[in-house]
C-alpha cells in the first residue's frame, strides 16, 4: 500500500530543475550509484550542495517550487525549505511533489563539497548534465553510513570500480 503523502520519485525532473536554476550540486547516494552502474534499488535522490549564499538561495527557490516538506512528519510543524533554513542545517530529508529528496551540506564519510566536486564525474542526462560523486567517494560515504544496504552497495561499487580499472588496462 502506497503512502498518500509520498510522490513517486522523478529524479530526472528534480535534477533538471536544479540544473535549470543553476544550483551547484553533486549527486550522491543511490542515484549516483545507479548512474555508475549499480543494480541497487533506490527511492530517493540525494544531493550535496555548495554552501555559498547565492547557491543556497537558488536551491531554496527550487525546494519551494517543489513544495518541499519534512519527510515522515505527519503533524503540522512550522517549516520552510528556504535559504535561512538551509544555512542552519547540514542535512534535510524531504518529501516533494516529485518524490523524496535529501539535501546535504556535508555527507557523512565525504571529504566535503569541494573535494567531492574535484573528483566527481559529469553525466549527460539528455539535454543537461550533472556532476556525480566518484565511485571512491561513494564507497567511503556508504561505508560511513554502515547500514547493511549501504555496505552491500559499497561492495558492489568497489566491484564496478575494479572492473573499470581492469578494462582500462586492456
Amino acid at each position: 500500500m502506497s503512502d498518500p503523502l509520498r510522490s513517486e520519485l522523478d529524479a530526472q525532473e528534480i535534477l533538471r530543475r536544479l540544473t535549470a536554476r543553476g544550483v551547484d550540486f553533486i549527486v550522491v547516494g543511490g542515484i549516483a550509484a545507479v548512474l555508475h552502474g549499480s543494480a541497487q534499488m533506490t527511492f530517493d535522490l540525494d544531493i550535496c550542495y555548495a554552501t555559498d549564499r547565492s547557491n543556497i538561495e537558488a536551491l531554496a527557490e527550487v525546494l519551494l517550487e517543489l513544495r518541499a516538506r519534512l519527510k515522515d512528519v505527519q503533524d503540522e510543524v512550522p517549516f520552510a525549505a528556504d535559504a535561512q533554513t538551509l544555512r542552519r542545517v547540514e542535512m534535510l530529508t524531504l518529501s516533494t511533489d516529485l518524490g523524496e529528496l535529501d539535501v546535504l551540506a556535508r555527507p557523512a564519510g565525504s571529504p566535503g563539497y569541494e573535494s567531492l566536486r574535484r573528483s566527481a564525474e559529469r553525466f549527460d542526462l539528455g539535454g543537461y548534465s550533472v556532476l556525480v560523486a566518484s565511485i571512491d567517494d561513494l564507497v567511503a560515504m556508504k561505508l560511513a553510513a554502515g547500514r547493511t544496504k549501504d555496505l552491500a552497495a559499497a561492495e558492489e561499487l568497489a566491484a564496478i570500480q575494479r572492473l573499470r580499472r581492469g578494462l582500462a588496462t586492456i
